[in-house]
């Protein structure tokens, strides 16, 4: 596929798409032969297929896999082997998954042509975005876009997050000048490495431009939010480098340098004093809409995990600018956009592009809205792109060009309906993750594990952890993680209200014990991307446990079958486990680390 004759603009752009999902089905089957024709001398392949590409016989012996049952192929590439194990092209970096396997991030194989899958999508938004809104070109698109560090495999080959393969390539660096693609932010500043250098330049260049700005936006609502608050903390350094023409001697980066300065031409005090201005003004409710007035919409993902900020965001737009979630996206395969952008964020569906990979689907039993990951599937039970039905789940499996076949991705969906014949979903969950703040996934598993190896320091001092359970909670930027614990000490006889005096110290070493115990991921944005903050532990009193049992019986709960959530969100269940809090404690330093 030629990167060329994949960027679309306007009106042709808009007419392939209705081509697209009109022959959705001929388009998935042409998909999954050119796949096949491609891979079929692949060792993996050959094991099931024996060279060859016929698709009954692919669905017929072909197995539905988790990573685990792909791992050992893919880190034989890693450690040197030939890309020929899964792929018929050559293996050109493995994106670095923000799910993870044993405390490990998953490696997906990705080949040269991805990056032109990639760009097509992205090329796809602003034509829909253009149709509700009209004259996007006429002004600037503050996006705030970050790099994350990578890492060499013993193979030479790069590891790293597909937003950062994407931002480092040519698709991104050497984009032809277009209307769209005219960001506030210079090049240099996404691709500094260090995430504060960044995130001041790439505010200071929103600031610069804040009359042009007519989009607002990043990645995942959570990281918009982390730039928010990074504003709140900076804005007079940010305004001082406006009044005085001169960048602030804190960025170092030489790049971030050279290329403020060209933005830095000369001393702007009128500017600097509408910024002191409007954030010395107290509550900052509707603040994007001051310091930025001319922005029609905010965009960052908002389904799923990513839902819990949508407050958060409404309130710092003061309600009154729309916000916009444009496509689903994973590090396995882009998959589709979102037609109706100016829907509530919570009726967000996204019409599945037949010609981005070959997608199949687990069918759940009705309401049933998570997988077993280590239940083995039947191919028969397994449907194709176009024979699922309006208003049931599905865990989405997906086949690549670059070596992923019949891949469990994870993601749980509900369909909605159809746009002509490719249908539309609603991202309902990431099977079994209970916790997420940014990247992060925390399953119920890993939690229990994390607390397990905690409580192991309060039984050394005597203490006994009776009962817990957790929460996601974004009213901090960043979030961060809660811990509701009920403890007795085992001296202690009768029962009393308040739970025994303990150590701070002995409390805050079990942060540090669950957050080393946390995978790979949850440590890099707590030691390296700052992107989720400190473990919080509440002490509650005692008798809370059994509180939110006659609680949760008495909103229909079943007594006899009855398990303490491990996780609860916002309501009656939160308020009352706050209700009873008698003592907080953080963690006190950063988990262990490494790229």
């Amino acid at each position: 596929m030629d990167g060329k004759e994949l960027e679309y603009k306007g009106e042709a752009a808009l007419q392939e798409l209705e081509m697209l999902t009109m022959n959705a089905k001929d388009v998935q089957e042409r998909i999954l032969t050119e796949i096949l024709e491609r891979n079929k001398t692949t060792e993996y392949l050959s094991k099931y297929m024996k060279g060859s590409t016929d698709i009954s016989l692919f669905k017929r012996n072909v197995p539905v896999v988790t990573y685990d049952m792909i791992q050992p192929y893919i880190l034989r590439i890693a450690n040197g082997e030939d890309s020929s194990i899964i792929s018929g092209h050559p293996i050109t970096e493995l994106i670095r998954s923000s799910g993870t396997s044993s405390g490990e991030p998953r490696l997906m194989p990705s080949i040269e042509e991805d990056l032109d899958r990639r760009t097509y999508l992205y090329n796809l938004i602003m034509p829909i975005m253009n149709k509700y809104m009209p004259g996007l070109d006429e002004g600037k698109a503050m996006y705030l876009l970050f790099v994350k560090a990578e890492s060499p495999t013993p193979s030479g080959l790069p590891a790293r997050s597909v937003l950062t393969s994407y931002y480092k390539s040519p698709h991104f660096r050497h984009r032809r000048p277009d209307p769209f693609n005219d960001y506030t932010s210079p090049d240099a500043a996404i691709l500094c490495a260090d995430s504060r250098q960044s995130m001041y330049c790439q505010l200071l260049a929103g600031v610069l431009h804040r009359r042009r700005v007519l989009r607002l936006g990043a990645v995942f609502a959570s990281a918009l939010l982390r730039s928010l608050g990074f504003l709140h903390r900076h804005w007079p350094d940010l305004a001082g480098d406006v009044r005085t023409g001169s960048l602030n001697p804190s960025i170092t980066d030489p790049a971030c340098r050279a290329a403020m300065g060209a933005l830095l031409r000369a001393p702007n005090p009128s500017l600097a004093g509408e910024i002191e201005e409007i954030c010395s003004a107290g509550s900052w409710r509707g603040i994007l809409g001051r310091i930025w007035p001319n922005t029609k919409y905010i965009e960052a993902v908002l389904t799923g995990t990513m839902a819990q900020y949508i407050p958060m965001l409404e309130f710092y737009s003061g309600g009154r600018i729309p916000l916009v979630c444009t496509m689903y996206a994973s590090s396995e395969c882009y998959f589709g956009v979102n037609l109706e952008p100016l829907c509530d964020p919570m009726d967000v569906a996204y019409t599945l592009l037949p010609n981005m990979g070959y997608f199949e689907f687990i069918p759940l039993e009705e309401g049933i809205k998570a997988g077993d990951e280590e239940e083995r599937v039947e191919s028969e039970k397994v449907v194709g792109l176009v024979d699922v039905k309006v208003g049931c789940y599905y865990e989405l499996v997906v086949s690549t060009f670059a070596g992923l076949y019949r891949y469990r991705v994870g993601d749980v969906l509900q369909v909605t309906g159809f746009h002509n014949n490719a249908p539309q979903f609603k991202f309902i969950c990431r099977r079994n993750v209970i916790l997420s703040i940014d990247s992060d996934k925390t399953n119920e598993e890993d939690l229990h594990e994390s607390v397990t190896s905690a409580k192991k320091l309060l039984e050394s001092q005597n203490y006994l952890l009776l009962e817990y359970t957790s929460y996601a909670d974004t009213s901090t930027v960043p979030g961060h993680y809660v811990l509701f614990w009920e403890i007795k000490n085992i001296f202690e006889e009768a029962e009393t209200p308040r739970p025994p005096a303990i150590d701070a110290k002995l409390l805050e070493s079990c942060c540090v014990a669950v957050e080393e115990s946390l995978d790979y991921v949850y440590r890099r944005c707590r030691s390296h991307d700052k992107s989720v903050g400190p473990l919080e532990i509440r002490i509650v009193e005692a008798g809370t446990f059994e509180n939110l049992m006659d609680l949760l019986i008495s909103q229909g709960s079943s007594i006899n079958q009855y398990k303490a959530p491990r996780c609860v969100e916002p309501g009656p269940a939160l308020k009352l486990l706050n209700s009873k809090v008698v003592g907080c404690f953080f963690s006190p330093k950063n988990p262990t680390w490494k790229i």
